[in-house]
């Protein structure tokens, strides 16, 4: 394992995502969906699979947030929409945390030493989310550029925006490499940061246990 493993493997993990948005609007893959977010993945597999995992999580996330903004269907289906948001964002979290575990796995040999206590405002985890949720913008405002039912205002529009997504996607996958080059160098350290969602909690949402009986 060396640093340029990793990074490679970062690579490899990104191109999926923008990949898979296109597979998988031909067919989702089959993920376990229940326990803990896959515990057992270790290694540069097993942070490939998280972080396909976590963006297939996004993708489900996306699709239902669109769903639930829907004003012509009853009050049901909407409240099913915010349920199962609310379960996506807390499996989205869960997964962000296990693909730092996990890469922090593989970093720890390669650190160096004395490599200084400087921390990243974001993690890596956090920061493949977010090139998760730039893969799907991208996707789909393309698919704003294909429409035959809006003007041609629309349509350049969204070509703009195509742009402004696809170079933001660049500048953060960019600084995420950089990021690796800092840890080999020592001058910064990478690190788990939990988030402790309470909200999905019956021990700690006060609404949740005061109704308890």
């Amino acid at each position: 394992m060396t640093f340029e493993t990793i990074k490679e493997s970062i690579r490899d993990a990104l191109a999926h995502q923008t990949r898979s948005v296109t597979d998988w609007h031909f067919g989702e893959p089959v993920y376990d969906d229940e326990g803990e977010p896959a515990a057992h993945l270790t290694g540069v597999a097993g942070f490939r699979e998280l972080v396909g995992r976590q963006h297939w999580t996004n993708f489900k996330l996306w699709h239902v947030e669109d769903r639930a903004r829907r004003k012509d269907v009853n009050a049901q289906i909407i409240a099913d929409c915010k349920y199962a948001i609310d379960k996506l964002n807390q499996k989205r979290n869960d997964l962000i945390e296990r693909v730092d575990e996990c890469l922090i796995g593989m970093l720890n040999p390669l650190l160096p030493v004395e490599g200084e206590n400087r921390f990243n405002t974001e993690t890596v985890g956090a920061a493949l989310d977010r090139l998760s949720i730039q893969a799907l913008k991208i996707y789909h405002m393309k698919e704003q550029c294909g429409r035959k039912d809006v003007d041609e205002k629309h349509v350049e529009q969204c070509s703009v925006k195509v742009m402004t997504l696809q170079q933001q996607h660049e500048d953060l996958e960019r600084a995420v490499l950089e990021l690796i080059d800092e840890y080999a160098v020592g001058s910064k350290k990478p690190k788990v940061y939990f988030q402790f969602k309470m909200y999905n909690d019956p021990s700690l949402n006060p609404e949740l246990y005061a109704n308890q009986k």
